[in-house]
């Protein structure tokens, strides 16, 4: 059974009745395709209704889902299974927690680096919850280094609750390795498009989010601080999350109004968790329009208006 999350319970309830009929189906002794219809019906238009109007902290939650796919699952979906992983920053080490490499995307090889969650207790573990150390971004640059050389468009995804906080990663220039993906990414000559998946936290997810295009799943949120660690900070404790999320403003809607993202990518109803291969064909379709698009304009072009883009947000004229 499907994992449901607490404001999902009315889902969850015509589902569960959903699979009781459709188990009475199988024994094949009564005729229940007409209840089968209804519930299916009520269980489409229930998800509708409870996802057409989340609150900030609801959207949280949907970003959080367990079942919800990460970076590797679009990569491996975008690409048709030509997908080239490669590893290490040629300094410390390869960091799991930062995935990339070159794959086949609509005839044309395009760059694919991501922060990756996993999927269970143990790949989490091996994938540090998708907290990147400073050597996963070391090696994020040095990928799009090489997609600028061989003139490779370059797509980020970002999934992660924030960079590695540990004292070993301060050590080795957590700040500095973020700051230099900063400037790097400024200046880069290919088409650079940045799509925030799930979670996009503090410097973790800018460090790879500087582009010509940055996107947001309908779901996603992006944010410098998560609701619980702001409310912990406020409030010396984590029962004001919920305030937190709405007046952190982090949803795609805020995002898009502030002026802090170009565009908003739908997600199916329910959720990219409830049917996985739309939500991929939803990602597929804005990174091919974009790409071309962005193939239009001269280099100097897309990297003259991307550091403008970046350099007018929080700007306010009176």
């Amino acid at each position: 059974m499907p994992v449901f999350l607490d404001f999902e319970e009315p889902i969850a309830d015509l589902f569960e009745q959903l699979e009781k009929a459709q188990q009475t189906e199988a024994k094949g002794k009564v005729d229940v395709k007409d209840t089968i219809a209804d519930l299916e019906a009520k269980l489409e238009k229930t998800r509708k209704e409870i996802y057409k109007d989340l609150t900030p902290w609801q959207r949280v939650q949907t970003s959080r889902h367990p079942e919800r796919p990460y970076t590797l699952a679009y990569i491996e979906s975008l690409t048709d299974d030509t997908f080239i992983e490669l590893h290490g920053d040629r300094n410390v080490k390869d960091d799991k927690a930062m995935v990339g490499g070159f794959g086949m995307f609509e005839g044309q090889s395009v760059m694919f680096i991501g922060q990756q969650k996993g999927k269970n207790t143990k790949m989490r573990q091996y994938r540090n919850f998708g907290m990147p150390n400073p050597e996963g971004y070391r090696k994020a640059l040095r990928l799009m280094k090489l997609a600028e050389k061989f003139n490779k468009p370059i797509v980020t995804l970002i999934d992660t609750p924030g960079a590695y906080p540990g004292l070993e990663a301060e050590e080795r220039g957590q700040g500095e390795a973020i700051a230099r993906n900063l400037i790097e990414m400024a200046q880069l000559t290919v088409p650079v498009i940045c799509i925030i998946i799930g979670e996009g936290a503090s410097g973790g997810a800018l460090g790879i989010g500087v582009g010509d295009k940055v996107l947001m799943l309908e779901n996603a949120w992006y944010s410098v601080i998560s609701p619980e660690n702001c409310s912990a900070i406020l409030w010396r404790n984590w029962d004001h999350k919920e305030t937190a999320a709405d007046s952190l403003k982090l949803t795609a809607e805020n995002m898009l109004s502030n002026g802090l993202i170009d565009g908003i990518i739908p997600e199916p109803s329910g959720g990219a968790h409830s049917d996985k291969e739309k939500a991929f064909s939803f990602v597929r379709k804005a990174i091919k329009k974009n790409i071309a698009e962005l193939s239009k304009l001269d280099a100097d072009e897309r990297v003259n208006l991307r550091i403008e883009k970046f350099s007018n947000m929080g700007f306010v004229q009176d």
